[in-house]
């Protein structure tokens, strides 16, 4: 097994074609094809299944590119370092749909002060929050922790060499839209919500209640709709009232001043925290970041 053959299985992976992969590389499709099937050979399992339709990765070859994905993310950092003699700062995060993540990367980004880096966030599914931070995509890792999902999370993120570090709780609140007809009460119930639309984050192919973004995901609505982008889901807040439960923390920098966050009657503790590689020291950059995550414990508690 060699260094070259994981970073060809790698691209076809990721362009999910064999003569896509191939003009990416440089390199001939019946090339790609048997230096492939040389790997799997070696391994003794199917790392994709091929057919007219194209390829489709195989459950083992899933776990295999996820080793595969770390030897190279490693093999870049140390050929930067020591090889490449490059001193250029790197730090990504990844995170489920939250405003304050962001804005607390933004202030990471202007307190790191650095002539030359790169650094990267991801606003993604609550799985590939995980994965990202196991396959070295991201240093850090934004997600909550409740009641409902904490069994099902706490043994994902152990089985993917990862650990939880919490930051803050907070209690579940009703984000909508300041023209919404229950905008001006106190509190809100979910009997008064069946009404109007409720908005999730769409989870892909890991659609499992337990991955859910949104709090009481357990509960019977009315009507769902699910997007894939914050700023959609904003737009369906003003265009047909729709709302969505949230941790209450604002961050109108961002999002304007034309959404508010009321709490919910029938709330539930979340508990909002970090996935890092278990064991592994954090970063400058990392320490920075983490840093300005924690200012947002005030916010909640005031």
């Amino acid at each position: 097994m060699t260094l070259q053959q994981l970073k060809y299985a790698l691209a076809i992976a990721d362009c999910g074609s064999m003569n896509e992969a191939a003009k990416k590389l440089f390199i001939s499709q019946p090339s790609l094809s048997e230096t492939i099937r040389e790997l799997e050979a070696e391994i003794g399992l199917d790392i994709f299944l091929r057919s007219n339709r194209g390829i489709i990765v195989t459950p083992e070859g899933e776990e295999f590119l996820g080793y595969a994905r770390q030897v190279t993310e490693q093999f870049a950092l140390l050929s930067s370092k020591y090889i490449d003699k490059q001193t250029r700062e790197k730090f990504s995060v990844s995170m489920q749909h939250y405003t304050f993540a962001v804005k607390a990367f933004v202030e990471t980004v202007k307190k790191a002060g650095m002539e030359q880096y790169e650094f990267a966030v991801h606003e993604t599914t609550t799985y590939d929050v995980v994965e990202n931070v196991r396959d070295f995509k991201s240093e850090i890792g934004v997600l909550y922790l409740n009641g409902f999902n904490e069994k099902v999370m706490t043994k994902i993120i152990r089985e993917h060499g990862l650990e939880f570090i919490e930051l803050f709780s907070c209690d579940t609140y009703v984000y909508l839209w300041s023209g919404h007809p229950l905008a001006g009460k106190d509190v809100i119930c979910m009997a008064e919500l069946d009404e109007y639309p409720c908005l999730s984050f769409d989870q892909g192919k890991n659609n499992s209640l337990y991955l859910a973004e949104e709090m009481k995901s357990t509960y019977e609505y009315k009507r769902l709709i699910k997007a894939n982008d914050r700023a959609t889901l904003l737009n369906l807040m003003v265009g047909i009232n729709a709302y969505t439960l949230c941790s209450g923390i604002i961050c109108e920098e961002l999002n304007g001043s034309d959404y508010i966050a009321i709490p919910l009657k029938e709330s539930e503790k979340m508990r909002i925290g970090y996935v890092k590689r278990k064991g592994a020291k954090v970063s400058h950059i990392g320490e920075l970041y983490i840093e300005e995550l924690q200012k947002y414990k005030v916010h909640v508690m005031k």
